[in-house]
């Protein structure tokens, strides 16, 4: 946890998790691993070009990386970056654990107080 998250690459890569279509996409890259981007938009009830578009967001935010062999793109997961909202998320979740600890603190106090 002792990454530092900077506030753009956290937006690009939750605003890239944040879109079901591009969850799957990730999802079957990391079950089948890399893949042809035609094979990978026969997966979706959608148009080469809309894969293409969330394969896009993806590659901004370093979820996928792309392999171009002659003509054929390549789309593999790289899902290194993800410890990037871990760090995010566990900062969080200590934050509200002491927060409720006090809380949890303040209430048992109180309860002793009640029971004099």
């Amino acid at each position: 946890m002792g990454e530092y998250v900077n506030d753009d690459d956290l937006s690009r890569i939750l605003k890239a998790v944040g879109d079901t279509t591009r969850r799957h996409i990730l999802t079957l890259l990391v079950q089948e691993g890399a893949m042809r981007v035609t094979a990978l938009a026969a997966h979706f009830d959608m148009s080469l070009n809309a894969v293409s578009k969330h394969i896009k967001v993806l590659e901004e935010a370093g979820l996928v990386a792309r392999k171009t062999l002659g003509r054929e793109h390549f789309i593999a997961a790289e899902l290194g970056r993800l410890s990037l909202t871990e760090s995010w998320f566990g900062k969080l979740k200590s934050i509200w654990e002491l927060r409720l600890a006090a809380l949890d603190n303040l209430l048992v106090s109180k309860d002793e107080q009640n029971a004099e």
